[in-house]
């Protein structure tokens, strides 16, 4: 038990210092940092000028359907870098696998390109 708690033991400390460091911070620019908000700060910033609308607006499905997308692709760039670093031992098994990964993404990715999915128009 000893053992097992002695190989946590510097992820402790590290968690340690971030926390002691972060709350150092924190405090320290509360007490001398110039505290003094006015009503242009504190308002809303929304793209440089100001806001227009209620926030509570309806959006249109394609900033959803752009987010999911880029979800999905984003999922496949992160199977790829454990793929590839090993790939050394999966062999011929493990490339055509990820081959086939990679083509059903790619018609997946084209369905998506022509049925207009990344027009913004």
């Amino acid at each position: 038990m000893t053992l097992l708690l002695g190989k946590y033991f510097p992820i402790l400390v590290f968690m340690a210092i971030a926390i002691v460091l972060s709350a150092a911070f924190i405090g320290l620019s509360l007490l001398f940092a110039k505290q003094k908000p006015y009503a242009e700060k504190l308002s809303a910033y929304e793209c440089g000028f100001e806001p227009f609308d209620d926030a509570r607006r309806r959006f249109d499905v394609r900033f959803y359907l752009v987010a999911i997308l880029f979800i999905i692709f984003d999922l496949e760039v992160a199977f790829l870098f454990p793929w590839a670093v090993s790939l050394w031992r999966i062999g011929a098994f493990g490339f055509f696998s990820m081959l086939g990964f990679l083509a059903v993404l790619t018609v997946g990715f084209v369905y998506e390109w022509r049925k207009g999915a990344l027009d913004w128009e």
